[in-house]
């Protein structure tokens, strides 16, 4: 893997690689507590802010800091969101209905750190179906860091859904080292709420109506503490946290190959009024993939 942006050390001018590579020159497999430094959530400033980031919707702060107890967050405190998505060449966020065709074991390996860095895995229910999304594992890896940033041993699955038609004997449910996480709307189906209850889930009401209002779900993930927050998708739900202007960082695989196809986007349904811009962050590459890293550009 090479890092192409940042340059952080200038090298001596030789061939077109060495001149992108900067201070990783040698195109070497990153050990995983690299990988965790060059995607770890932003650095706080004494006074709550991230780094470069104007305070929205409360202070952001890391659980386990400023005399709160690890799990808990300071009151007024914002979450950090960030997606992680792949995308074809001409696109497309999956083929045949899933991402793994579209994917490398680079990718993949990334997708376990982001996962390891985070308090809480934010995904929609069709997502969760299709991929057979099972609970998040704790990683020995990362037991040291979660443990000083006082975070659980392994993040919350937290499942984004209007009618809760999960399958509750599936594993996620069942079978979590933290309990899973239903989002859902005041208007959900009472039985189902009941049933997922019963099954284990923690049921959180996000939205007035039958489906969840996104921006009311982050806030309601940071009033637990869960401020670290990822989501994988799928592109639905992306595109309501964009359409939101909920999302901080969008780290993007992009990978070398074509589909062609009406496959989905990484993000859909309605479009915003202007453009929200991002700004380019990292970008790594290995085997042709291109692993890029950006957040938001307004301040």
């Amino acid at each position: 893997m090479r890092r192409l942006f940042p340059v952080t050390d200038q090298t001596t001018p030789g061939t077109p690689a060495d001149l992108a590579v900067g201070a990783d020159g040698a195109d070497r497999e990153w050990t995983l507590d690299e990988l965790a430094e060059a995607y770890g959530y932003p650095e706080y400033a004494p006074g709550g802010a991230p780094a470069g980031e104007a305070p929205a919707g409360g202070a952001p702060m890391r659980a386990g800091e400023a005399g709160t107890s690890p799990g808990e967050a300071p009151a007024g405190c914002r979450a950090w969101l960030r997606a992680n998505m792949v995308s074809t060449l001409d696109g497309a966020a999956q083929h045949d209905g899933l991402s793994h065709a579209i994917s490398s074991d680079a990718d993949m390996r990334i997708f376990g750190v982001l996962r390891g860095l985070a308090d809480a895995v934010v995904v929609g229910a069709e997502t969760v179906r299709r991929e057979g999304y099972r609970p998040a594992r704790a990683r020995e890896a990362f037991a040291a860091r979660r443990a000083a940033a006082g975070q659980r041993p392994a993040p919350a699955i937290a499942v984004v859904t209007a009618g809760l038609d999960l399958d509750l004997a599936a594993p996620l449910f069942t079978a979590p080292s933290v309990p899973t996480l239903v989002l859902t709307g005041a208007a959900a189906p009472p039985d189902r709420v009941r049933a997922a209850e019963k099954a284990g889930a923690v049921v959180i009401v996000a939205g007035d109506g039958a489906g969840v209002d996104p921006a009311r779900a982050v806030r309601a993930l940071a009033d637990r503490g869960l401020v670290r927050l990822l989501t994988e998708g799928g592109p639905r739900l992306l595109g309501q946290f964009v359409a939101a202007d909920v999302l901080d960082e969008l780290c993007l695989t992009l990978s070398p190959t074509l589909t062609a196809g009406g496959a989905q986007r990484i993000a859909g349904g309605p479009g915003v009024a202007v453009p929200e811009r991002f700004a380019l962050a990292s970008l790594l590459e290995q085997d042709g993939f291109l692993f890029t890293r950006y957040r938001r550009a307004r301040q």
